[in-house]
């Protein structure tokens, strides 16, 4: 089964086709078709639809891809979507019978499709990075699928419902309000079952996930992943916390900080995560790990320069906080905190020299003995195949390594140890406790 699944995620990512190209047009097709369910799911690169599920009208043991074609067509109020980014063809690599949640069985009343999906798949996202307001973030687009079986003629075009794998885990209406004028939402993922206490997990976005719906931040660069059952149990389960800025964390009462001036949210934002567990006993307060990327690594840092004797430790990628605005003085106070950076050498938009790369060696010349700097060369694609064979993401996105758990070594390129044994970040986290 693991050799099928793999075959199946191997075509996906090169972006195949195992069925030819039906000539299709949307308005051919009935106004009124059968029910199907989309599924958005977090990826390397961002969310991506790579399945739709089919309501039939009676049972069948048969699903065949090549029967199937999937017209696309992505759509955002007041936003012009480059044409061949806003419709086209969806490429369906696999098909099964199964059950309305997209789960294999031998006989049911719906087909999954499984879609081909890559880094390079505009047309595949239900996001859309675009500026609105003045500011550039990413917005949820209106995703509409038409599906034709080409033997029956049969056609599903009405969207019943949305899964989002792992997103659907979290509470998604978090809200608090601080003081008069500040509010936000956040997304919170509660393990279960909880024996005894368990550790806090904070997660703070990047600038261009800000906004008042969480799962634009778990979803906009693979936040979610921290609930999943290969990290949660390396921390015998962790409650998961992403609140959301209503702008972005870098907001000054002027512009952009990068540390030298105050931000506009960091007293509301902790203030939110004391709430946060004081609303949650079972929450360790010795094990609270504060972490981000880009924007939200400057704020995961701005929150341990604030507060350093309240979080267990660090895990910052594409710090974005400048290094020239940071005291020795700070240093001072922050040099024990337990912290990992995670940088990639040419990422253009948070320079490591101006940032991570003096401020990691002003700490080990202070004496820190728990920090660790894992500097990658370039950010590349982790599977090896959605993206084809050495393909290289953006150099600004090196929270992916953090998301899937693949840092190991510090500066020097040794591996970090606890214990005498080497380990990732996350079983480093893990291992983190306030004394």
């Amino acid at each position: 089964m693991k050799k099928i699944h793999f075959l199946i995620l191997l075509i996906a990512g090169l972006g195949l086709w195992i069925h030819p190209v039906f000539a299709f047009l949307p308005n051919d097709a009935p106004s009124t078709g059968g029910d199907y369910r989309w599924v958005v799911e977090g990826f390397d690169w961002g969310p991506a639809v790579n399945k739709v599920i089919l309501s039939l009208p009676e049972s069948t043991r048969e699903a065949h891809a090549a029967h199937y074609q999937v017209f696309a067509n992505r759509s955002l109020e007041g936003v012009e979507i480059p044409a061949d980014n806003a419709s086209g063809m969806r490429s369906v690599v696999y098909a099964y019978v199964s059950d309305e949640n997209g789960n294999r069985l031998e006989e049911g009343k719906h087909i999954t499709l499984v879609l081909s999906v890559n880094p390079s798949m505009p047309l595949g996202s239900p996001f859309q990075y675009t500026r609105i307001n003045n500011r550039g973030g990413n917005y949820w687009v209106d995703y509409r699928l038409t599906v034709i079986h080409t033997k029956s003629g049969q056609v599903w075009n009405n969207p019943v419902g949305k899964i989002m794998p792992l997103v659907d885990n979290f509470d998604l209406k978090g809200k608090y309000t601080y003081g008069n004028n500040q509010s936000m939402s956040f997304a919170a993922y509660a393990p279960s079952p909880i024996k005894g206490k368990v550790p806090l997990i904070i997660w703070l976005h990047g600038g261009g996930e800000g906004g008042y719906d969480p799962t634009v931040a778990l979803l906009g660069n693979r936040a979610a992943n921290y609930a999943s059952p290969e990290i949660q149990v390396l921390f015998g389960g962790a409650y998961v916390l992403v609140p959301q800025a209503p702008t972005f964390w870098m907001q000054a009462a002027e512009g952009m900080t990068r540390g030298k001036d105050n931000d506009v949210y960091n007293a509301a934002l902790f203030d939110l995560i004391r709430d946060y567990v004081s609303k949650n006993p079972n929450i360790d307060p010795k094990r609270i790990y504060v972490g981000g990327c880009s924007n939200g690594g400057y704020m995961a840092l701005k929150l341990i320069l604030e507060h350093p004797d309240y979080f267990a430790a660090g895990y910052i990628s594409a710090l974005a906080y400048s290094n020239e605005f940071i005291s020795d003085a700070q240093i001072q106070k922050i040099k024990n905190v337990p912290m990992w950076f995670i940088h990639a050498k040419g990422d253009p938009t948070t320079v490591a020299d101006q940032t991570v790369v003096p401020l990691y060696h002003r700490l080990k010349a202070a004496g820190a003995k728990n920090v660790f700097f894992t500097f990658y060369d370039h950010v590349t694609d982790i599977t090896g195949f959605f993206g084809g064979e050495n393909y290289r993401y953006n150099a600004h996105w090196s929270w992916i390594y953090s998301h899937a758990n693949l840092a190991r070594t510090d500066f020097d390129g040794s591996p970090v140890m606890v214990n005498g044994r080497p380990v990732t970040i996350m079983e480093w986290m893990a291992a983190q406790r306030k004394k």
